[in-house]
C-alpha cells in the first residue's frame, strides 16, 4: 500500500514535468511570435507568464524534497527524482530566457529591423523541438531520442555564429544599428542558451535511463 501511494505520487511528478515543459514549450513559441510580428501585447503575456512556470517550478521542488524527505526512495527512485529536479532548473532557465527575449523585443518596439529576421526563428525552431524531444526521451524511456536532441546543439550553435556575424558585418557599415545589433545577438544568446538546457536535459533523461551521467554537448 505506501509503495502503490509512492507510485503514484511519481506519477504526479511526471505529469507535472510534461505539464511544465509544455509551459515552457508554449512560451519559447509566443516570445519569437512576438519577436516576428513585433506583437508589444503577446510579448508582455510571455514576461507576465513567466512567474506561473517559477510557480511551477516552486511546487515541483518542494514535491520533489518532500517525497526524498518522507519516503526514503530507493536508489533507482532517488535518481528519478533528483533528476526532475535538475531538469525543471533547466526549463525555469528556458522560460526565463524567452521573457528575456520578449523584454528585449520591447526595447526596440518602436524600430524597423535592420535585417530581415531569417535565422533567428529558425534557431528558435530548433531549440523549440530539443525541448520537446527532450521531454518526449524522458517520458518514452527514449536514450536514442536524448541522444539525438544533444546532437541538434551543434545546429543551434552554427545559426548562433551566422547571426552575429551578419549582424557585426551590419554595424561595422553603419553605425547607427549599433544599439539594436546588439539587442539582436542577445536574443541570439539567449536562443543559443536555451538549445544548451534542452540538452541538459537530454543528458539528464539519459542519466535516469542508464545511470551514467555524461556531457554530449556536440
Amino acid at each position: 500500500m505506501v509503495r502503490y501511494a509512492f507510485d503514484e505520487s511519481l506519477e504526479n511528478l511526471n505529469l507535472d514535468l510534461v505539464r511544465m515543459a509544455s509551459a515552457v514549450e508554449k512560451s519559447i513559441d509566443q516570445s519569437i511570435l512576438a519577436l516576428k510580428n513585433k506583437d508589444i501585447e503577446l510579448a508582455k503575456k510571455v514576461v507576465e507568464e513567466d512567474d506561473i512556470i517559477d510557480d511551477m517550478n516552486a511546487e515541483i521542488e518542494a514535491k520533489c524534497i518532500r517525497l526524498i524527505a518522507t519516503q526514503q526512495p530507493l536508489a533507482k527512485d532517488l535518481r528519478l527524482i533528483t533528476s526532475i529536479l535538475k531538469m525543471i532548473t533547466d526549463l525555469e532557465r528556458i522560460a526565463d530566457q524567452s521573457a528575456d527575449i520578449s523584454e528585449l523585443m520591447l526595447k526596440i518596439k518602436e524600430e524597423n529591423y535592420i535585417k530581415p529576421l531569417i535565422d533567428v526563428p529558425k534557431a528558435a525552431d530548433v531549440a523549440r523541438e530539443m525541448v520537446k524531444e527532450a521531454i518526449d526521451a524522458y517520458v518514452n524511456k527514449d536514450v536514442e531520442l536524448a541522444k539525438k536532441v544533444c546532437e541538434k546543439d551543434e545546429i543551434v550553435d552554427e545559426y548562433y555564429e551566422a547571426i552575429l556575424k551578419d549582424l557585426q558585418e551590419l554595424m561595422k557599415k553603419n553605425p547607427d544599428y549599433v544599439e539594436q545589433g546588439i539587442i539582436l545577438s542577445q536574443v541570439a544568446k539567449y536562443i543559443e542558451r536555451i538549445s544548451d538546457h534542452a540538452t541538459n536535459l537530454a543528458e539528464w533523461v539519459i542519466y535516469i535511463i542508464t545511470g551514467k551521467h555524461e556531457t554530449l554537448n556536440f
